[in-house]
């Protein structure tokens, strides 16, 4: 068993671990489509959108000269490019910022809000999420995530996984890395942050793409929590 005793804040991924974007987004745009009359099919445009979303934020890696770029105007470049590509028609300037500002909007997984307000007895918790800081407001309102304060990539002009972020975080918060737990439904995450000192917590989301997940239904390192949802988690940190 890790030794936790010493941990004094848990950062959360947010896409994902924290909210189901995918249903949410599906959900949000059909009733959207649906009373506007626009036909399209909205699950290709979430997959699609989502599916590209690494590589957005890898150009802005490869090109630092061009300065940091948010993820709501990668959203929207990004959106443009898959509206052309599916062929929706009598999209709006409105309609397009209507639906870039879906990812705001988004719902938690059901044990999400109880599980985060267990855990904000004790601890202080944020995200620590490569969406913009107005982006995980306008979330943060909307889904009712009770965080103490939000920790956005844009704060660091990096995205995750630079090690910017995760050591950015806890310099933020005055701790060293190992009094923070990173949590996140993704391997991937938890391997750059334990690898920087942070403590690690992984809740699988094995629904978090639908029938086009491929991987992160269980844990693949050894992380020092692993649980089903955040009412385990809250439970293994004494809350």
């Amino acid at each position: 068993m890790s030794d936790l005793s010493g941990v004094k804040a848990l950062v959360f991924d947010v896409f994902g671990t924290v909210v189901d974007w995918r249903t949410s987004l599906i959900n949000d745009f059909t009733r959207w489509g649906e009373a506007r009359g626009i036909k399209a099919d909205w699950t290709a445009l979430v997959d699609g959108w989502r599916a590209v979303y690494a590589a957005s934020m890898d150009e802005v890696r490869k090109n630092p000269q061009n300065g940091y770029v948010i993820l709501d105007v990668l959203h929207r470049r990004s959106l443009e490019k898959l509206v052309a590509q599916f062929d929706i028609k009598g999209l709006s300037e409105a309609d397009l910022q209507h639906l870039t500002l879906g990812w705001h909007r988004l719902h938690g997984w059901p044990d999400s809000v109880a599980g985060l307000t267990r855990l904000k007895t004790k601890y202080i918790i944020s995200p620590l999420s490569n969406g913009n800081v107005a982006l995980l407001t306008n979330m943060a309102k909307f889904a009712g995530l009770p965080w103490d304060l939000v920790m956005s990539a844009e704060l660091f002009e990096h995205y995750k996984p630079d090690p910017e972020t995760y050591l950015g975080a806890a310099k933020l918060l005055c701790l060293p890395p190992d009094q923070v737990m990173m949590v996140a439904a993704h391997n991937y995450d938890l391997k750059h942050a334990q690898k920087l000192g942070l403590k690690t917590a992984f809740v699988a989301r094995p629904t978090e793409y639908g029938p086009l997940q491929k991987y992160d239904f269980e844990a693949t390192g050894e992380w020092d929590i692993v649980a089903k949802d955040f009412g385990e988690i809250a439970s293994r940190m004494g809350c």
